[in-house]
């Protein structure tokens, strides 16, 4: 008994080094062995790292991550900038490749994130939304929402304003516990 207990010991050990040393390469898709460690549970779409991305998009609205809509969509959305919703978003051109390429590589079907693959599994192979609220699979995670809830709440007011609602979304995460309401509170399912 007493030759088991430093073998375990042992063996976490050497677990817990190597997962420190490779990152998630032991880690399951749902994040399983982080939650049965005591990690936190992965995010639902790839963070923003990027501080090219943040500096030119945050700085005018959440820098909404390249997972929540395919290549071909932020293709789409870079090709025309001067005409980004109503404003002039136009970058310098060496600004414009280095973004498109971080958008278009981190895009949801180049990315192993839950929320990305399921956006993915939402769209036709035809489907190029401008907007990740116009993909099937956010409107469908919205349905729920009454009118007051968000068009009508001065804190909210869109789908597209993430932060209003998800307490961490600028993580990549967007699940329903880290969900709060302004003037409605915590969302419960």
């Amino acid at each position: 008994m007493m030759k088991s207990k430093p073998l375990i010991i042992s063996t976490l050990f050497l677990f817990v080094t190597l997962q420190g040393i490779t990152g998630v390469a032991f880690a399951d898709s749902d994040g399983y062995l982080n939650r049965l460690f005591g990690g936190a549970k992965p995010p639902g779409v790839a963070p923003v790292k990027n501080p090219q991305y943040l500096e030119e998009c945050g700085s005018c609205h959440f820098p909404y991550q390249p997972g929540l809509l395919p290549a071909r969509s932020w293709t789409k959305l870079m090709a025309d900038l001067e005409n980004h919703f109503g404003e002039n978003a136009e970058l310098a051109a060496d600004d414009l490749n280095s973004l498109s390429s971080y958008l278009e590589k981190n895009a949801a079907d180049h990315a192993n994130y839950k929320r990305s693959r399921k956006i993915m599994r939402s769209l036709s192979s035809s489907d190029t939304p401008l907007r990740a609220t116009e993909t099937p699979y956010l409107i469908s995670k919205h349905d729920e929402l009454s009118r007051n809830m968000v068009i009508d709440n001065a804190n909210v007011s869109s789908i597209s304003n993430c932060k209003a609602c998800h307490t961490r979304a600028n993580t990549g995460s967007f699940s329903e516990s880290d969900i709060n309401i302004p003037g409605y509170g915590r969302w419960e399912d």
